[in-house]
């Protein structure tokens, strides 16, 4: 009697563990189902390789939630409308963009929402729209990935002007060329100590010319000086010609040329009758009776 006792109290106290065990669990899932999500919405053109259900999301490289759902978009087959369970208190604008990332060449695909700014306004959903929808760009892998062709064709116009440029007449014109430079350079080496005398000739020649320039500054000073007075000079005959002397020079001029001309008929009045100047004019007029 006392084992069974013992089996039962055993048994009893398992089974307790199990409730207890059972209870926790369905209280954390409770709590974790009862955890509120905000849900946003993003569409993007073209292949979303790489994401599912469960796809981590990334709010400035920092994991914030998961995609719910994907499906395509009725209006545009080409484009795919995903949805994002994310953290409720991430207040994302309306300037934010998200994006499909890869950590690396080979690493796994994720969404990654940029943040906007502070000024721009909280994004909510419209009318006809069930979540809010985040504006989306092409990822920086599916860029390099359209703009591979051009990058290519680049590269091939870069190898094909290579290989004209360097062909055998290239070839050849550049061997001259390096030729003709060494032979220049090895002629150059022979002829140092003329350059060098010519360096010191030249040295020679600009100290003398300087000092022939300080000579010559007094000179130029004077005629400076000179040049200041003539233009004084110019002046003061500007102010003379354009100032009230000139029309008093032409006055008196006028007035000399009437005095001459005065004296010169005095003059011919004497030299016609000399003695006028001394007993007047004799000569009387007929007087009536």
């Amino acid at each position: 009697m006392e084992t069974q006792a013992n089996y039962v109290a055993v048994g009893a106290f398992v089974l307790a563990c199990v409730i207890g065990l059972v209870v926790t669990i369905m209280w954390l899932a409770g709590v974790q189902y009862s955890q509120e999500y905000a849900y946003y919405q993003a569409s993007f053109k073209g292949s979303v390789t790489g994401l599912g259900k469960g796809t981590v999301t990334r709010y400035n490289g920092i994991e914030v939630g998961r995609l719910t759902d994907l499906q395509f978009d009725p209006n545009d087959p080409q484009r795919v409308i995903v949805t994002m369970q994310v953290q409720p208190n991430l207040n994302i604008r309306e300037d934010s963009v998200a994006s499909i990332e890869s950590q690396g060449f080979t690493g796994a695909s994720f969404v990654e929402i940029a943040g906007g700014t502070a000024k721009s306004p909280l994004l909510v959903a419209h009318e006809d729209q069930r979540y809010p929808v985040i504006r989306t760009k092409q990822s920086t892998f599916a860029e390099l990935q359209q703009s591979a062709p051009q990058v290519i064709a680049k590269l091939n116009v870069t190898a094909s002007r290579l290989n004209d440029l360097l062909s055998d007449n290239n070839r050849n014109a550049i061997a001259r060329v390096l030729a003709n430079l060494d032979e220049t350079s090895q002629m150059i080496a022979r002829r140092s100590a003329d350059i060098d005398a010519t360096i010191a000739n030249a040295n020679k020649a600009m100290a003398n010319l300087t000092d022939a320039s300080n000579n010559l500054r007094p000179a130029l000073d004077r005629v400076d000086l000179t040049v200041q007075k003539y233009g004084k000079v110019a002046d003061d005959a500007d102010a003379f010609i354009n100032g009230d002397a000139l029309a008093q020079l032409s006055d008196l001029i006028g007035e000399m040329r009437r005095l001459v001309a005065n004296l010169t008929q005095a003059s011919d009045q004497l030299s016609r009758q000399p003695t006028k100047l001394l007993f007047g004019d004799r000569h009387k007029g007929y007087e009536p009776k």
